[in-house]
């Protein structure tokens, strides 16, 4: 029998079901006949509860349990005898004026969009590049050694310099007042790292061991304590220790320390620069994806399934109270938290899926199983133990999929990227390291 289905408005679609009201109650019979089985009463043995008791105590869950399911199979099966892609849960609603020995019901649902992509080759999009050059490598080599470095106490007779690790006691006062978060004792901080505001650490560039400043510090107006951005503090500040640092040279010892197969200096540069060239890759390959969405969102026209975007701003409000809770927020699962401004990247999400799918399908750019294992192992590169890493991705189906899904992304990267009209832009690495 064919299914009629209404269009309702863009996407919404409706059909109604009939179901025979003997095939319910047939099989709400069944079900508590099988409960009866094991359902416990006092005052009866087990399996010896009477029919009349057990359909009143369980006969509405029951009912409602073969109503549901019923529906459900009903609904399905007309969906896919009408060829419909369905976009989120149906609701459904009861229908009167049923035939006799029938129950009818509406189910009102979206269906997925048609979606629309314009040619590709009309679609400007930047395409990063970046090298690792000796700088990079100068550069990561001095955090490796700040990671080593050691600390050794200045003569009282020499001032604080940059680079110094100091330990001050201070306090600040608005207006005459200490305030919050104004005051501290044995704080330690190294001069020129910028830990502490710029005009802060000039005050104690200069100080000697013992000795005691009182100076005024203008907050900036975006500084992140309200109560004092944008005003001006007065401090006092006293200067207990001062300890010089002492950097490890780069040689061939320091290369031994990491544990650098290669114990020499030449070593150690080529082992950084493995490490460095596998980071620009990641982050150069996770540019030009964000790159490719944006166009592809651009260049897309459909319509968005309602229930998708509900479904995503849920699941986004669930992922915010899972972030408040494992900050120690208390009762983060009851914490107020506004729907609707999660609703604009909900939209651009479900809009990015449809369109991504749209085109995997389209194209033949699902993950193959030796793309899945390429990124898992060069992925289990960076860690100390690779096997183990791979070993922790292999044994979950969860991380697989998470997997799959980058491995996708990055098809649809290369595919759009090798039909748009690309044009080509160095990062400098610096930049390229420290983007988000």
């Amino acid at each position: 029998m064919a299914v009629t289905v209404e269009t309702l408005e863009k996407l919404e679609r409706r059909i109604t079901l009939t179901l025979s009201a003997d095939t319910i109650r047939n099989e709400v019979e069944q079900r508590l006949k099988r409960l009866a089985k094991t359902v416990k009463a006092d005052g009866f043995r087990p399996g010896k509860v009477p029919m009349s008791v057990v359909a009143q105590r369980y006969g509405y869950s029951v009912q409602y349990e073969v109503m549901n399911d019923k529906v459900g199979e009903a609904f399905a099966q007309s969906a896919n005898e009408a060829q419909l892609r369905v976009a989120g849960m149906p609701r459904i609603s009861e229908k009167d004026g049923a035939p006799e020995g029938q129950l009818a019901f509406d189910a009102t649902f979206e269906v997925y969009p048609e979606v629309k992509i314009a040619d590709l080759a009309d679609v400007s999009i930047e395409r990063a590049t970046s090298e690792v050059t000796d700088e990079a490598i100068d550069k990561t080599l001095d955090i490796l050694r700040k990671q080593r470095r050691t600390f050794a106490q200045r003569a009282a007779s020499e001032p604080a310099a940059d680079g110094d690790r100091v330990t001050i006691d201070f306090e600040g006062k608005l207006d005459g007042t200490p305030f919050e978060g104004g005051s501290a004792q044995g704080f330690q901080f190294i001069l020129g790292e910028g830990r502490m505001l710029e005009a802060f650490e000039k005050a104690v560039r200069g100080m000697k061991s013992g000795e005691s400043k009182t100076f005024p510090l203008a907050f900036p107006e975006d500084y992140h304590g309200k109560d004092v951005a944008g005003k001006e503090a007065d401090f006092l500040v006293t200067l207990k220790k001062i300890e010089a640092q002492h950097l490890p040279e780069v040689n061939e010892a320091f290369a031994k320390s990491l544990g650098i197969a290669d114990a020499t200096v030449e070593g150690l540069r080529a082992d950084v620069r493995k490490n460095l060239e596998r980071e620009v890759r990641f982050r150069v390959i996770a540019r030009n994806k964000a790159a490719v969405m944006d166009a592809l969102v651009g260049a897309a026209e459909l319509e968005l399934p309602k229930a998708l975007v509900s479904n995503e701003v849920s699941r986004m409000v669930e992922q915010a109270r899972a972030d408040l809770k494992q900050r120690g927020v208390k009762d983060a699962d009851k914490a107020p938290i506004p729907t609707e401004m999660f609703q604009p990247q909900a939209e651009k999400r479900v809009r990015l899926g449809l369109v991504v799918a749209e085109l995997v399908r389209g194209n033949n750019l699902q993950a193959k199983p030796e793309q899945i294992t390429a990124h898992i192992e060069e992925l289990a590169q960076s860690y100390e133990k690779p096997e183990e890493v791979k070993r922790w991705y292999f044994g979950d189906q969860q991380r697989l999929a998470e997997v799959e899904a980058v491995v996708i992304e990055n098809n649809v990267t290369e595919f759009v990227l090798g039909r748009a009209k690309v044009s080509e832009k160095a990062v400098a690495f610096d930049e390229l390291m420290q983007a988000a």
